[in-house]
């Protein structure tokens, strides 16, 4: 039965991002869940698809949002699903009025489904991804032939998630999301961990959709006129790492070249307020959280020109070719040599972050579970 206008709508969340080490859906996940926790037309139930981790949602999220302990494997939900409508969302949650899955796949459900698709990648760039990202395509095809409504969090992955999927407009919505939590961090802090006094900074997975290697040849182009300059590179390994290793072996500089590994939330924000600048020259990016958590505590950014970067960053940041090498060491040269331009970048990215809010994200996602409660 739809909810009735007086009662609270009932949503099961799918919070199993929330689990183990957060990437940035899963920050964007909790996010969402903080806000939304506290809105009093709403009753949250999340639940996890996993086994060993369920015990850990309650943890995860605020006190007082329902979390579901009940088992089931991830591996073996995602194999039974293209065949077989079981487990349902409501195996976790009980009877719901609509069901968020905001990490692209999502369990068959007798409610309204809403199905947050963040980028395309495996689609436009199946040779960057995982063999487990590949399936997406699957599972994203079962929920539309379910009858699903798409989240697209800019105005670029909704078009993209039309052209491939033959949507209408009026079955993907958009709504931003907001910055990742960073805090001002300590300078000093963050340049002993980088082991300079001037650094560029990069933050993401060794994985060939942030362009790594490019990046560190665009940096070894400009090094040797600048002998105080390192690039720091901090993130998790990935699937790119021979790659990433060819690119540090081929530099004339690698040993400024500086790769940290995973660093913690306190490591990140300290490490953004000694850089003298972001670097991030990703090929494609559904949103681009690093760039806006630069411009929030004042660092300036180089990004690049494509996929949905343009439309989150506008310009804020400098938006080189990222298939060019020359065009990403130009900019990452203008910006350590030009400090009127820095000051610039810096004033413009401050404004351009105070554009997404969650508050904003939750109160649009509220409107949408109740208008998707009455159908």
């Amino acid at each position: 039965m739809p909810a009735q206008a007086s009662d609270k709508v009932r949503v099961g969340f799918d919070a199993t991002s929330l689990l183990g080490q957060r990437t940035g859906i899963g920050h964007v996940s909790a996010a969402i869940v903080e806000r939304l926790s506290v809105d009093p037309t709403l009753d949250l139930r999340t639940f996890a698809v996993s086994w060993r981790g369920r015990r850990e949602l309650a943890h995860a999220v605020p006190q007082g949002v329902h979390a579901s302990p009940r088992p089931f494997p991830a591996r073996l939900a995602r194999r039974t699903w293209p065949r077989i409508a079981r487990p349902r969302a409501e195996f976790w949650t009980g009877p719901v009025d609509v069901v968020h899955a905001p990490n692209f796949v999502a369990p068959p459900t007798k409610a309204p489904l809403l199905l947050t698709i963040h980028d395309l990648t495996f689609h436009r760039f199946p040779e960057m991804c995982t063999p487990d990202v590949l399936t997406f395509d699957g599972h994203i095809r079962r929920s539309l032939r379910a009858g699903a409504l798409v989240h697209a969090t800019t105005d670029f992955v909704k078009s993209e998630v039309q052209d491939v999927y033959g949507l209408p407009d009026d079955r993907v919505v958009r709504i931003y999301t907001g910055p990742l939590p960073i805090h001002q961090g300590d300078p000093s802090a963050g340049r002993r961990l980088a082991g300079s006094q001037r650094y560029l900074v990069s933050f993401g997975t060794i994985e060939p959709r942030k362009n790594l290697p490019r990046l560190i040849a665009a940096f070894d182009a400009i090094a040797g006129d600048r002998p105080d300059l390192m690039l720091v590179i901090a993130g998790p390994d990935g699937w790119g790492q021979d790659e990433y290793d060819a690119a540090v072996h081929a530099a004339r500089h690698r040993n400024r070249v500086v790769r940290l590994g995973y660093v913690t939330y306190d490591q990140r924000a300290d490490l953004l307020a000694g850089a003298t600048a972001l670097a991030y020259p990703s090929i494609y990016e559904g949103f681009g959280f690093p760039p806006l958590e630069a411009m929030g505590v004042g660092v300036p950014v180089v990004a690049s020109d494509s996929s949905a970067l343009p439309e989150s960053l506008g310009d804020a940041a400098l938006l080189p070719d990222p298939f060019d090498i020359d065009s990403i060491a130009d900019a990452l040269a203008r910006v350590v040599d030009d400090e009127a331009l820095r000051t610039t970048l810096v004033a413009r990215g401050r404004r351009r972050a105070t554009r997404y809010s969650w508050d904003d994200t939750a109160t649009e996602l509220a409107a949408l579970y109740h208008r998707l409660a009455s159908t």
